[in-house]
């Protein structure tokens, strides 16, 4: 299944967790602001960011792929982001992909909490 076919439920979860101000990267949605890494002006979207309180989270789906480099690389930098804004990075990972998404944050140090999302 696609990534983009999980943002509703990530979407419905945040809401459900008493996020507001939500920003999504699909259609019918604000979309969140583009970060950039220096070195390669390489641009990540976040799939969701909210807001609880004054403190403004990521939501990444995490699904397993092959071109794994890039998602480290969006979630490290997504990581830093979060720490800054006071927030926290969420990994969305629907059923079959917890254990990669576990594995990620193990194995990489990325600052996160994994939600599993049905």
């Amino acid at each position: 299944m696609d990534k983009q076919a999980y943002i509703p439920k990530v979407i419905e979860w945040a809401r459900r967790k008493g996020f507001d101000q939500i920003q999504a990267n699909m259609e019918g949605f604000e979309p969140p602001i583009a970060y950039g890494r220096q070195s390669d002006d390489e641009r990540f979207i976040p799939d969701v960011t909210a807001k609880l309180l004054s403190e403004k989270s990521y939501f990444e789906v995490v699904l397993k792929t092959d071109n794994i480099d890039r998602v480290i690389s969006k979630l490290r930098l997504l990581s830093m982001v979060a720490g800054q804004k006071g927030g926290r990075l969420f990994l969305m990972a629907p059923s079959g992909h917890l254990n990669f998404a576990k594995e990620l944050l193990l194995k990489y140090s990325i600052n996160g909490e994994i939600v599993r999302i049905l």
